[in-house]
């Protein structure tokens, strides 16, 4: 079904610096889309998958990479059919993993490898392994907002990439994101839901249009937090304006203080307070 889809590897040991180098690979051999770790990605954007770096065990995460589930390699053969790329460029720790990944998916044989020591210096995949090893971090290739969503409560961090390449060629400049998988050193960590309450309750009292917080209520969901309020606001001022950058503000600070994507924040005014004069 996939015949004509020229296939290209990326092989590398794990936290040499494979995924740092993706997009930089595939620029040079005009491919537009990546399978890494259980995600295709097309230029900067996930167009299908789910990362094999949420998984909760090692074992899992293999599993994941090399699409072993059939609910999972039918989503990207799907979008394979809706996208018709016309080369893939897949990563991997190893040729026999690359050819396994090809092989569920249902693609050719590869046409060409790269290694990661043709494109990375002994010193580069060397402070690569450190940055694994000593602080657990991953790199996905797209910027954070792509994924912000799906990694809702992991560590993420945007990572600024700026290469120059030959004289009088444009630069290459991408962003891409760190993440700390949840089978890391760091473990596994929860946010009680009174955290949540308690920083938007805090917020509240500091904006001086909110008199006073009548009800405030928390959910989980898999990809973030809802949050509703209702609160009192004070007669004089406007309650459309006030409201709304009071959500702004409150999204802002949960999701740098907890890392929690805000799927929904509701603020309804619900009395309204008049001074006595």
């Amino acid at each position: 079904m996939f015949e004509k889809i020229k296939v290209y590897a990326f092989i590398g040991p794990s936290g040499t610096g494979k995924s740092y180098r993706a997009q930089m690979v595939a620029s040079e051999k005009n491919i537009h889309y990546i399978i890494d770790d259980g995600l295709l990605i097309n230029e900067n954007a996930v167009i299908a998958g789910e990362s094999a770096k949420k998984a909760a065990t090692k074992i899992e995460t293999v599993k994941k990479a090399l699409f072993l589930n059939n609910d999972e390699k039918k989503i990207i053969q799907d979008a394979f059919i809706k996208y018709k790329p016309e080369s893939i460029l897949i990563l991997g720790t190893s040729d026999g993993m690359v050819e396994k990944i090809a092989e569920n998916l249902g693609l050719p044989k590869i046409t060409q490898t790269i290694y990661i020591t043709d494109v990375a210096t002994e010193q580069e995949m060397k402070m690569a392994r450190k940055m694994r090893l000593t602080e657990g971090k991953h790199v996905i290739p797209v910027p954070t907002f792509e994924i912000k969503k799906d990694f809702s409560g992991y560590l993420l961090d945007p990572l600024q990439i700026f290469k120059l390449k030959g004289k009088g060629e444009e630069p290459y400049i991408s962003e891409k994101s760190i993440i700390r998988p949840t089978f890391s050193y760091m473990g596994n960590f929860s946010i009680s839901d009174s955290v949540f309450r308690q920083i938007v309750e805090y917020l509240a009292t500091k904006t001086p249009e909110i008199h006073k917080i009548l009800r405030t209520r928390v959910e989980k969901y898999e990809d973030g937090m809802s949050i509703e309020m209702e609160v009192t606001i004070v007669y004089g001022y406007n309650v459309v304006n006030a409201l709304k950058e009071f959500k702004r503000k409150a999204i802002r600070e949960i999701e740098n203080l907890t890392s929690m994507n805000i799927v929904k924040m509701e603020v309804i005014a619900k009395n309204i307070y008049v001074e006595q004069t």
